[in-house]
């Protein structure tokens, strides 16, 4: 009789212990499937460095001369910009970035020809929404706000020259497309509502005016997503 107990404890007791063995396998399989769910989420930093055409509007006046008129210098410069993602599809971009513009006299005072030349470093927030149903190809579209600070201003044909920093707005449309996780080509437009307003004297003459930049911005470069 006892032989028989042993011989029957023993029986009951190795399903037992097979079923906690695979409790324990099941567990750890479902500890790592959670690992793996955190390491494969998406970093939510992205950067990109673009080459960034900037074209101006030939448009501005000086506010006491009529007919008087203004064009810009168009430039190509490097541009840093960072990305944070909210979600898959909200995130939000800072582009850095700095560039010239010489300034013409057009119209009534085109005889001044280069009335100065002025840097600017027109750092832009924009919100964006990013399209996640077309594979690698990954458009969005953005709008946010610009300050534009301008600096090493130096005067041309005009004695002083003064233009103010100014805040404006920005559109933005673009597309990114990703060759792996990380790594992608991007091609982005925006559009900044950019209009300062300036201090200009000629001939110890001083007048006031606006120029009228709403300039272009057209890059091309690579993203790298964190």
């Amino acid at each position: 009789m006892g032989v028989a107990r042993g011989v029957t404890a023993a029986i009951v007791l190795i399903p037992m212990g097979q079923q906690a063995a695979a409790a324990e396998l099941a567990q750890a399989a479902s500890v790592q499937q959670a690992r793996a769910a955190v390491t494969e989420w998406p970093n939510p930093w992205q950067v990109r460095l673009r080459a960034l055409g900037v074209i101006t509007e030939d448009s501005g006046y000086v506010n006491a001369v009529p007919g008087s008129g203004l064009s810009y210098s168009n430039t190509v410069t490097p541009e840093l910009d960072i990305s944070y993602y909210f979600t898959d599809n909200v995130a939000t971009e800072l582009i850095l970035g700095t560039t010239y513009a010489n300034i013409e006299g057009q119209g009534a005072i085109g005889a001044l020809g280069n009335v100065g030349k002025v840097w600017l470093l027109p750092p832009t927030l924009t919100l964006q929404y990013h399209f996640t149903n077309f594979g690698a190809f990954k458009p969005y579209v953005g709008a946010g706000v610009n300050y534009t600070i301008f600096y090493n201003q130096h005067a041309g044909s005009a004695d002083a020259l003064k233009v103010n920093n100014t805040f404006g707005t920005a559109l933005q449309v673009g597309f990114d497309y990703m060759v792996d996780q990380h790594w992608g080509v991007n091609f982005d437009v925006k559009k900044l509502f950019l209009k300062p307003d300036f201090d200009v004297t000629v001939d110890g003459a001083k007048q006031t005016g606006k120029a009228e930049l709403d300039p272009w911005l057209i890059g091309a470069g690579v993203t790298y997503r964190f």
